[in-house]
């Protein structure tokens, strides 16, 4: 709004920044909807952005890859957000994996990387720092291909039984050692 204001040229500049950020936060605000950002909505510059951005909140994965090829110049061709590319496109690889596997127990890794449109590797990378961070429950099967997800409220449970099933053991143990001494 400020640069706006003052008239600066590098106003477009600093709404495709504000547009990153908004991306690599993972907000579900959408910028654009802002009534400072609307009069540059359809500016050259920005309807990549644009693009971007909704395809980005749709977790469509195809088409935000199709807007960075064929907006190369547009996006790419500015140092500073070619930069976060890559982290850009970890999340929206992120959020459609978490889409992906949601309603199964086990799923195959050749699936899920036809789905994200990259390697059985890079799947199984993403996976081990999902399930490292907790955000997916679950382990891989390498020989299987397979994503083998766990419910957590299930762990517990098997834990807790465990826990006390130890418990009992060495309350046992303590009586069987008062008998013999």
């Amino acid at each position: 709004k400020n640069y706006d204001e003052a008239g600066v040229g590098r106003r477009v500049q600093c709404l495709k920044y504000l547009v990153l950020a908004n991306m690599l936060m993972n907000s579900d605000i959408n910028p654009f909807d802002s009534q400072e950002a609307k009069p540059y909505k359809n500016d050259p510059e920005i309807v990549a952005m644009t693009n971007l951005v909704t395809a980005y909140m749709r977790n469509e994965i195809r088409e935000f890859e199709r807007i960075l090829r064929q907006n190369s110049k547009t996006v790419m061709g500015d140092a500073f957000i070619k930069i976060y590319i890559d982290d850009l496109l970890k999340n929206i690889r992120t959020q459609v994996l978490l889409k992906v596997i949601t309603p199964y127990t086990r799923i195959r890794i050749p699936f899920i990387s036809r789905e994200l449109n990259i390697s059985d590797a890079e799947v199984e990378q993403l996976a081990v720092s999902l399930i490292l961070d907790g955000r997916i429950h679950g382990h891989i099967d390498q020989i299987g291909q397979l994503l083998l997800l766990t419910d957590k409220a299930e762990d517990v449970k098997k834990y807790a039984a465990i826990d006390k099933w130890s418990a009992q053991l060495l309350t046992l143990q303590h009586t069987v050692m008062n008998k013999i001494n």
